[in-house]
């Protein structure tokens, strides 16, 4: 049921779109975060400082002081004939309770018979689960409570159970009705573990499946086997200067074999900074020229197509292909898209301009996408409507293990690319538990005199009063004096791509020696000299971020230096960042990262156009993702079965609408 359906209230309405809830299937999926089960301590068992929670008589009335948006309530309640004085924090509407009303308090006992309250229930809830959602500013846990009540007695009997019933039966599953309702209100331990457990494998089974179905869309059509000349090609390699490493070597022989094959490549090269991926990508795109067909490279930035542009121009451009550029606010746009119409140019790089509707291609053949987490399928299908069945090689500077980029990308083949090119000095990374330069000035200072350059990253643009992060505007302001005589620069998503092109060419340039900037340069030029990094909070940034940050300090013979900074004193944060001290192996930087936050914080929502999970996890839920890949396996083989058939359509549309982004 859509919203207008379901008859909400304005103020629910106002929640599901403050949360992105926009059907009741929505609604019914925003599941807890985490369960209590409240289990009552008796007064002789209260230990100052320690958790508890009990049932008492409401002895005084609530009482509510206010600073701001800040409040302040106080009451009085009777327990086993001791009267505890309570206060809790925001949460002014327990003025509501009646006198003499049993109401459940947990929290902190102080001593004195004084109770910190975190929550408090105008009931006897001991002994229950209590179910806690994740929240927004303004709305709390009883409205969201509520609201799914409301839309399960409503469209209760309307939830169907579309799972094959043998594949049910087979893994002793609980039905899809039952297990909404147990996930929201479970009555015992027992409930909820099943619930998880038949909703979890309905995530991995919707995933795999529409996995198939993307991948079965995208290979479907059989392609003219591109011929070339592998001793070309091997005068191309000769003439970069260096040895490709052997991982390089495997990851282009895969391409190659894709290019020479009579199917359609669809393969994602995946490899930490610095690794190697464009020099494989290029031999892919002349290995295509040499075919008598077009290469397009697709970047995510204005910035970084024009330096894949001066790349490929003085790499291939000596051996006869034509380079071409194509961006937004280029003057000679129009040309260009002449000229790659008419077969004059041969490999064109440029953004997502590259599929607009007026840009045509003369004989496209090879579609290389670099950063390949900010490209949807939509955007995919989109550039591959241009061409007759071309090959795609898509890439990824977020590496991560093969068995989990299996999981992640199945709907691709996957070449990893794990060593590094000789060379290269890497980077040592320090934690400062001081969220502030000070300590560390002296070594900065030592190597702007060395003639080095440095990054300075901030997790805000601008002061905000809800965000106590360092901000770039901030640090820009008052780091111009300590870095004198040094230019200091300030680059941040809300400039326009003229203004950031400016700044980071001054820095490339050496015109500006240190640069404030937000992770923008995450994905950006290369600064050969910038061989420092600084990154303030970096306890609100996730770990593969911080690699991939890091990354851009590491791109020459200097080694970088990295320093993350925090106020933090959480022990798992710190040793979350120390992580990032003790290694600088992407492959097991992103495993971690997984295990503690998910593909989707990692990959982006846009990583790879298929859904999230809600409740499954890659790394821990092994059991249910070798069930889910066999059963999708099963149902995309048996289409005579009317049960596997439905389903199998049910994940198309859903694949079609939902999953392509």
């Amino acid at each position: 049921m859509n919203l207008e359906e379901l008859k909400l209230t304005p103020k629910r309405r106002q929640i599901c779109e403050r949360l992105g809830l926009n059907d009741s299937l929505d609604i019914l999926s925003y599941y807890p975060v985490r369960y209590e089960q409240m289990d009552a301590v008796s007064y002789r068992d209260f230990t100052v400082n320690g958790q508890v929670c009990f049932v008492g008589e409401l002895a005084s009335y609530p009482s509510t002081f206010r600073r701001g948006k800040l409040s302040t309530t106080r009451f009085k309640v009777l327990y086993e004939d001791q009267i505890i004085s309570v206060t809790i924090f925001n949460r002014p509407w327990i003025r509501n309770v009646d006198m003499n009303e049993r109401i459940t308090i947990i929290g902190r006992y102080d001593g004195n018979n004084k109770v910190t309250a975190s929550n408090y229930y105008a009931k006897d809830v001991t002994g229950q689960i209590i179910p806690y959602y994740p929240l927004k500013e303004g709305i709390c846990q009883n409205e969201i409570k509520k609201l799914i009540q409301h839309v399960f007695s409503k469209c209760e009997d309307e939830i169907e159970d579309i799972v094959p019933s043998d594949l049910i039966k087979k893994h002793d599953l609980i039905d899809y009705r039952s297990a909404l309702k147990y996930i929201h209100g479970p009555h015992d331990r027992n409930q909820l573990a099943k619930a998880i457990s038949r909703l979890k494998y309905e995530e991995f089974l919707r995933f795999y499946l529409a996995l198939g179905i993307l991948r079965d869309d995208t290979a479907s059509s059989d392609k003219k086997a591109k011929v070339f000349s592998l001793e070309e090609v091997g005068r191309l390699i000769d003439s970069f200067g260096f040895e490709l490493t052997e991982d390089q070597k495997s990851a282009r022989d895969d391409v190659l074999k894709d290019l020479a094959s009579p199917k359609t490549m669809y393969r994602l090269i995946q490899g930490e900074v610095g690794s190697g991926k464009t020099a494989v990508a290029v031999i892919g795109l002349y290995a295509n020229y040499l075919a008598g067909y077009q290469g397009a490279l697709m970047a995510p930035t204005e910035i970084l197509a024009k330096q894949h542009y001066e790349s490929l121009r003085k790499t291939l451009e000596p051996f006869g292909v034509r380079v071409g550029v194509i961006y937004s606010a280029m003057d000679s746009e129009r040309r260009m898209k002449e000229k790659l119409r008419d077969g004059e140019i041969d490999v064109i790089v440029g953004t997502h301009a590259l599929f607009s509707r007026d840009v045509e291609y003369r004989k496209l053949g090879l579609v290389i996408a670099d950063e390949q987490h900010r490209f949807g399928v939509k955007q995919r299908q989109a550039l591959k409507e241009k061409g007759d069945s071309c090959d795609f090689i898509l890439m990824s500077a977020t590496p991560i293990p093969r068995t989990l980029a299996s999981s992640l990308y199945g709907d691709m083949d996957i070449s990893t690319i794990a060593s590094m090119p000789q060379g290269r000095k890497g980077c040592r990374t320090y934690l400062v538990e001081r969220n502030s330069i000070v300590t560390i000035l002296d070594d900065i200072k030592k190597k702007l005199e060395e003639g080095r350059q440095v990054y300075l990253i901030a997790a805000a643009i601008e002061k905000s009063d809800s965000n106590n992060a360092k901000d770039a505007q901030g640090l820009y302001e008052s780091l111009i004096d300590v870095f004198s005589p040094y230019k200091v620069g300030i680059l941040h998503g809300k400039m326009d791509s003229q203004k950031k092109d400016q700044i980071m060419n001054d820095f490339k340039e050496n015109r500006i020696q240190v640069l404030v900037s937000t992770t923008v340069v995450e994905v950006g030029v290369n600064v050969r000299n910038a061989t420092v990094m600084v990154i303030y909070d970096a306890d609100r940034f996730g770990l593969s971020q911080i690699h991939q940050l890091r990354g851009r300090v590491q791109r020459s013979d200097y080694e970088g230096t990295c320093y993350l900074l925090t106020d933090s004193r959480d022990e798992n944060v710190l040793k979350r960042l120390q992580i990032l001290v003790d290694s600088n192996d992407g492959f097991e930087i992103s495993y971690e990262d997984l295990k503690i936050r998910g593909p989707g914080d990692i990959l982006g929502t846009r990583q790879s156009g298929i859904p999230a999970f809600i409740l499954g996890n890659l790394v821990e839920d092994t059991k249910f993702i070798d069930a889910a890949r066999k059963d999708a396996h099963r149902i995309s083989e048996n289409q005579d079965d009317p049960e596997y058939r439905k389903y199998y359509e049910k994940i198309s549309q859903l694949a079609a609408k939902n999953y392509i982004s």
